[in-house]
């Protein structure tokens, strides 16, 4: 059933970040089941039409401007990510991102969720394409919270994930 959650938000992802771009637009968007949103579109860029500002950086968590620098590159009917060289060091090392919690499981605590560069306003939607959010799974259950909040724990870079995500943490913590 989670696979299906994450399945589900991402189809959302590519629905939903139409909204962000401007009224005259021509951007085209590929099917949710080839690949997702091309990167570059979103709020991992923070457009001036988006109406969130992005998180202030801070020296100890991961910039969401470096996350979202990635391109994309077709293969077959899928979209995959490309990453620039100082992405590509990040995979398999310790790192912190901070950002808005968005629920993949119906309760009070957390222990899978996404983390985004900017909040949530549909609690269908996600705020952006693959680029502007990492999965997250903690060591722990974290209280979710509408406020940011920063996790910790290997970070891993995806070449080709099933469900189009990017970026993952695995064995999470909590930081204040």
């Amino acid at each position: 059933m989670k696979p299906f959650s994450i399945q589900f938000a991402l189809t959302v992802v590519c629905l939903s970040t139409a909204c962000l771009l401007p009224l005259d637009s021509t951007a085209q968007f590929s099917s949710p089941l080839a690949g997702g949103i091309p990167a570059g579109i979103g709020p991992g860029i923070h457009s001036p039409n988006s109406p969130f500002a992005p998180l202030p950086e801070r020296s100890d968590v991961l910039p969401w401007s470096v996350l979202s620098d990635v391109k994309t590159k077709a293969v077959k009917n899928l979209l995959l990510p490309v990453f620039p060289a100082p992405v590509q060091a990040l995979n398999d090392k310790t790192q912190r991102v901070q950002g808005f919690m968005m629920p993949l499981d119906p309760g009070e605590k957390q222990k899978h969720f996404l983390l985004t560069s900017v909040p949530l306003t549909c609690s269908f939607c996600t705020p952006g394409g693959p680029e502007s959010m990492v999965e997250v799974k903690t060591k722990s259950a974290v209280k979710y919270s509408l406020e940011p909040i920063t996790v910790e724990g290997k970070f891993a870079v995806l070449n080709d994930d099933p469900f189009g995500l990017y970026y993952r943490i695995t064995e999470a913590v909590s930081v204040k």
